[in-house]
C-alpha cells in the first residue's frame, strides 16, 4: 500500500534524522544541532527573564519608596510659603489620592563613636495624607515612627538599614545631625546649624540608594533645623495609576506655571529606566546571535544529509517525488531540529529561572544596581517571541540546504558515489 506524499516525505526526513541503520555519526551531528539551538534560546530566555526582573523590582522598589510626583518653586528662594494653597490645589485633581508637605535637605550625620556621614533628611507631617505618599510605615522593620514624644526630649529620627548597620544604631540613640544649608557667617567662618535627634526606628524599602542615604524626621523639626518658620520644601503627591503620573505631573504644571515646576517618577528616573532598557536590547541582539549561530549547524548538518544521500535522493526522484517533495524532506528535517532544541531550550531556560528567582542563587553588589539580588520576571510575551525567533530562524537555515537537494538531477543523482 503505498503511501500519501506528504507522509512518505515525513517518513522519510525522520529516517534522515536519525541517521539510520550504521549512520551513528549522522544521529550524533544532528543531537549537536539540537544542543545548538537548545544552549542558544536557553540562555537568551534566562537573560532576558533577569533584565525584566531587575526593571520589574526597580520599577516597584522606586515606586514604593518615593512620590508618585512632586511640586517645588524655583528661583533663588527654593522654598514654598504658600504651600496649603498647592496642596489645595493639587488633591483637587480627579486623579490624586493624597498630597502632603515635605523638607528636603542634605545633611551630616555625626552618631556618638562613629565616624561622620553625609546623608539625606525628608521631614513630613503626621497626616495620613503624607503617609500615604511618603509610606515609610509600610517599610518599618524595627521601632516605630519618629512622631510623638521621645525619651530624650529630642525630635525623632528614622533611619534606613544600612545606615543603621554601619553606625551601630538602635531606637533610643542619640545622634547629632548637621545642616550646612543655612550655615551662618561668623568671624571665624561658617558656622553649620547643629541638632539631636533620637533614632525611634529602622526602615527597609530594599533600594540601596534608600536604605544606606534617607532618613526620616517631623516636618517641623526639618523646618526647626533649617530656620524655615512655616516654608517647606515642597509638596508630594500620589495618584491612583502610578503609570499615568506623568499625564497628572503635565496638568499640573499648567496649573500652576512658573515659578513652580511640576515632576513625575517616571521622568526623574528617565535615564535610569533608558538604560535598562537599551541593557535589555543589546542582550536581545547579542544572544540572538547564539541561535543563529547554532543555525549553521543546522545547515551544516543538513548539508551532509545531502551528501550522504544523494544517491538515495535520485532514486527517490526516479520513483516521482517532485523536486518540491525532496525540498520538503530537507525543511521537515530542519523545522524538527529547531522546534526540539528549541522546546528543550525553553524548557530549560524556564526551569532555570524559576530556580533563580526561588533560591537566589545570585547576589548583585546594590550600590550599582539599587538591589541586592538577581530578580527574575518570565514574561509570557518575551518567551513567545523567543520561540518564534528560534522557529523561524531554523526554518530560515533549512533553504539553502533544501534546494541543493531538490536541484540534483535523478540520473546523476543515482550514479554518485
Amino acid at each position: 500500500m503505498s503511501r500519501p506524499p506528504r507522509a512518505l516525505e515525513w517518513f522519510v526526513a525522520r529516517r534522515y534524522l536519525s541517521g539510520g541503520k550504521g549512520r551513528g555519526f549522522l544521529s550524533l551531528i544532528t543531537l549537536i544541532a539540537v544542543g545548538g539551538v537548545t544552549v542558544g534560546v536557553m540562555a537568551l530566555i534566562v537573560v532576558i527573564a533577569v533584565m525584566s526582573g531587575l526593571q520589574k523590582d526597580l520599577r516597584e522598589a522606586i515606586l514604593g519608596a518615593s512620590p508618585h510626583g512632586m511640586v517645588i518653586r524655583l528661583g533663588d528662594d527654593v522654598s514654598m510659603s504658600d504651600w496649603q494653597r498647592v496642596v489645595d490645589l493639587v488633591q483637587a485633581d480627579s486623579s490624586v489620592t493624597a498630597a502632603a508637605p515635605f523638607v528636603y535637605t542634605e545633611i551630616v550625620l555625626a552618631p556618638p563613636g562613629s565616624f561622620n556621614e553625609g546623608a539625606v533628611l525628608k521631614g513630613i507631617p503626621e497626616t495620613p495624607e503624607a503617609l500615604a505618599v511618603a509610606r515609610v510605615d509600610e517599610y518599618l522593620v524595627s521601632g516605630k515612627l519618629p512622631f510623638g514624644p521621645t525619651d530624650s526630649g529630642h525630635p525623632g529620627l528614622l533611619v534606613g538599614r544600612g545606615i543603621a548597620n554601619r553606625h551601630g544604631l538602635f531606637p533610643g540613640q542619640v545622634v547629632t545631625v548637621v545642616s550646612v544649608q543655612n550655615a551662618e557667617l561668623t568671624p571665624t567662618g561658617l558656622q553649620p546649624q547643629m541638632r539631636r535627634f533620637e533614632v525611634t526606628g529602622v526602615f527597609e524599602t530594599g533600594l540601596y540608594q534608600y536604605d544606606t542615604k534617607w532618613t526620616f524626621t517631623p516636618i517641623g523639626a526639618a523646618q526647626d533645623l533649617l530656620n524655615l518658620d512655616d516654608r517647606v520644601t515642597g509638596v508630594e503627591f500620589g495618584v491612583k495609576d502610578p503609570w499615568r503620573a506623568m499625564d497628572t505631573a503635565e496638568r499640573l504644571d499648567v496649573q500652576l506655571s512658573f515659578p513652580y515646576a511640576v515632576d513625575d517618577w517616571q521622568h526623574q528616573n528617565a535615564s535610569l529606566f533608558s538604560a535598562l532598557k537599551l541593557e535589555k536590547l543589546a542582550m536581545t541582539v547579542i544572544l540572538l546571535l547564539i541561535v543563529l549561530v547554532a543555525s549553521f549547524n543546522i545547515i551544516s548538518t543538513l548539508i551532509m544529509v545531502v551528501t550522504d544521500k544523494t544517491k538515495e535522493i535520485g532514486i527517490l526522484r526516479s520513483m516521482g517525488l517532485t523536486a518540491n517533495g525532496i525540498m520538503r524532506i530537507f525543511i521537515f528535517q530542519g523545522v524538527v531540529i529547531g522546534l526540539i532544541g528549541t522546546l528543550a531550550g525553553g524548557t530549560l531556560g524556564g526551569v532555570l529561572a524559576y530556580l533563580l528567582d526561588r533560591y537566589e542563587f545570585i547576589t548583585l553588589p546594590g550600590d550599582v544596581y539599587f538591589i541586592d539580588r538577581l530578580p527574575v520576571d518570565l514574561n509570557p510575551l518575551d518567551v513567545g517571541l523567543i520561540v518564534l525567533a528560534s522557529v523561524f530562524i531554523s526554518f530560515l537555515a533549512t533553504i539553502y540546504p533544501a534546494r541543493r537537494a531538490a536541484q540534483l538531477a535523478p540520473v546523476e543523482a543515482i550514479r554518485h558515489e
